[in-house]
């Protein structure tokens, strides 16, 4: 349970990187919803996608070599691709408040997009016209330093491969004074804990006992990991932030590095039909090594992914059981 001379910030979420709000919004019979990312002002954000089967809006911009260096939001939501509409009803929010990249007077905001694959997870989704650009406008109304982990926004549904998924976020701060945070909404092909158990594989980083503090447990390493009996139902979609200033190349690589955070905390993952990708953004003007940002970053979303799973909660209709629910 050592992260060395790291630790995290005031609230142990990805807010704890000052200027940053984040906003959840759902709908409780559709066992969906959205979560934002934004603030004040843009920020420069990278991508980095490493799942076999992601659902992105937006997300070509965030290339190093592309015009656009800066976003107005970030946007994660359930609904498969019908969830992309949530960065719609976020940007003609943003635009409404005189917000966007200003091209010749009219302004346009910049919202990329992520989505999960939550529409076989017990929820109503007979719905007569998409619910999910309100959500996006909803959630954005909602942002905050402060925001509520496990079973909202775009983790309301979200399933992993035995449990319910979640919303997980988690923070530290560097030596030099840098934060780092992550934000994830869990949703994966593969298992959060170590099969038989209620032991996490993220549970060697754990600081205190951010999720449950039982340990790491045993495992066999040569035993086959249990998945989704629906494959295409996963997809992790993350969000890693800090007040470094970095470049949108540097942000890419800290997006890079963080991934190694989710193979820590969900086994498998990156497969075929997981979507997963993360989001990096940075707003701030300190200075601090990338190497160790990177590793922050890693060591953050591995334990966001914990919490999030951790912080799940029952529901009526509910396909799978919630953490808490469980017994060793």
């Amino acid at each position: 349970m050592s992260a060395g001379a790291l630790r995290p910030g005031a609230r142990n979420l990805i807010t704890d990187v000052p200027g940053l709000l984040v906003g959840n919004a759902e709908d409780d019979g559709l066992k969906s919803g959205v979560t934002v990312v934004t603030a004040a002002a843009p920020f420069v954000a990278g991508l980095h996608v490493m799942g076999g089967a992601p659902g992105t809006r937006e997300t070509d911009l965030l290339a190093p070599d592309k015009t656009v260096e800066q976003v107005d939001a970030l946007v994660l939501s359930g609904g498969s691709a019908l969830g992309l509409d949530a960065a719609s009803g976020v940007a003609d929010a943003l635009r409404a408040k005189g917000r966007g990249f200003d091209v010749g007077g009219q302004r346009v905001p910049i919202v990329p997009a992520a989505i999960l694959f939550d529409l076989l997870n017990g929820g109503d989704k007979d719905w007569m016209m998409n619910p999910y650009n309100w959500l996006g406008r909803e959630a954005l109304e909602a942002a905050a330093p402060e925001f509520a982990l496990g079973s909202v926004g775009a983790g309301t549904g979200a399933l992993t491969a035995t449990l319910k998924g979640g919303l997980g976020s988690a923070s530290l701060v560097l030596p030099d004074g840098a934060t780092v945070g992550a934000l994830v909404a869990v949703n994966a092909l593969g298992s959060a804990t170590i099969p038989g158990s209620r032991h996490f594989w993220a549970a060697p980083f754990e600081i205190g006992d951010e999720f449950g503090g039982l340990g790491a447990g045993a495992a066999d390493p040569t035993a086959l990991p249990p998945v989704k009996g629906v494959a295409r139902t996963a997809t992790t979609i993350a969000i890693v932030a800090t007040d470094a200033a970095l470049s949108q190349a540097q942000a890419t690589r800290m997006a890079v590095a963080a991934h190694d955070g989710m193979a820590r905390a969900l086994v498998p993952s990156h497969t075929p039909m997981d979507g997963d990708l993360v989001f990096a953004a940075s707003l701030g003007t300190r200075v601090s090594d990338p190497l160790l940002l990177g590793h922050a970053a890693s060591l953050c979303l591995a334990r966001a992914i914990a919490r999030g799973v951790h912080a799940a909660r029952p529901a009526p209709e509910d396909v799978l059981p919630c953490w808490v629910e469980q017994s060793d």
